[in-house]
């Protein structure tokens, strides 16, 4: 129990450290203040998160989703229902329906705006901290297709309330990314989760804070940003920790159900969000695919010591 604690604890303090250090980078590099990314930066950031939607999507089906059904199945076998599969599909729905709400807050709060009149899904608007700047929108170059368009369509909106938006959906997602890593039983198992989350962890805050840094946020508040989100995914990690050291018949049956609901936003980030922003681009298909499963074979690798 003391070398899975470590490795918890371990997994919590490379979360933290690697998301403020991905997300203070682009603040810091004149490269990332340009609206249009091209050439080698976006081939590189398209490959990295195609290697991440294989990572990503090795970790949901070799081992998330595998081991919450069996828990919930052991814990709940008094119950002829699959019970496992309900569970997941809860946290599943419960994500789908904050990003619903998300999305139609966001919609209303654009077309209030402007009048009345909503906006193309590419168009933008100056952040109300720079009411001097009226650029418009012709001028902001967005590229069609952003390797990070798994983080959300909203993004590229200049509004502020939708960057507000956007982080308090990710920073949901990062919450139930770190509870899956905490509530494991195996140290192998949580490793093999944290190299998922890791990685993806990386790719997601550093794309925050690019289109952050787009949308002309302040630094204020972008460092607020990214502080904050940073705390997300260890607080999930602290609250599993919480829950598995209570070892009890209620507690171990909530472990279960908690693991079962974070299994289901694995399930939701992975063929949601992830995969089809990679699978559905246009650029550099095959290449893509090959990294997807790259990926996908390194934690199939890693599951024989799971």
């Amino acid at each position: 129990m003391d070398q899975l604690l470590d490795v918890k604890v371990g997994c919590l303090a490379s979360l933290l450290f690697l998301t403020l250090i991905c997300g203070f980078v682009p603040p810091f590099l004149s490269w990332f203040m340009k609206s249009r990314i091209t050439g080698t930066y976006e081939l590189i950031i398209c490959l990295i998160s195609s290697f991440a939607a294989g990572i990503f999507l090795g970790a949901c089906l070799l081992h998330v989703v595998s081991d919450a059904l069996r828990d919930i199945s052991t814990e709940l076998s008094y119950i002829d229902y699959p019970m496992g599969e309900l569970i997941l599909s809860l946290g599943f729905f419960f994500v789908l329906f904050i990003e619903r709400v998300v999305l139609q807050i966001s919609t209303r709060s654009q077309s209030i705006n402007q009048d009345g009149f909503p906006l193309p899904s590419t168009a933008t608007s100056p952040d109300a901290n720079y009411p001097e700047k009226s650029e418009p929108p012709s001028e902001i170059v967005i590229p069609p297709e952003d390797p990070h368009n798994h983080i959300h369509p909203n993004m590229y909106s200049l509004s502020s309330f939708r960057s507000l938006i956007l982080f308090c959906t990710l920073s949901i997602h990062s919450v139930f990314e770190g509870l899956a890593i905490g509530l494991q039983s195996k140290y192998t198992s949580a490793l093999q989760i944290a190299i998922a989350v890791l990685i993806h962890k990386g790719i997601i805050v550093f794309s925050l804070s690019v289109k952050l840094i787009q949308n002309m946020t302040t630094p204020v508040w972008l460092a607020i940003y990214i502080v904050i989100f940073s705390l997300m995914s260890p607080i999930g990690i602290t609250i599993g920790i919480v829950v598995t050291l209570k070892k009890s018949a209620v507690v171990t049956i909530v472990q279960a159900i908690l693991e079962g609901i974070s299994s289901g936003t694995f399930v939701y980030v992975t063929f949601l969000e992830i995969l089809p922003s990679e699978l559905n681009s246009g650029t550099r298909p095959l290449l893509r695919l090959f990294f997807i499963v790259v990926g996908f074979t390194i934690m199939a690798v890693i599951a024989i010591w799971a």
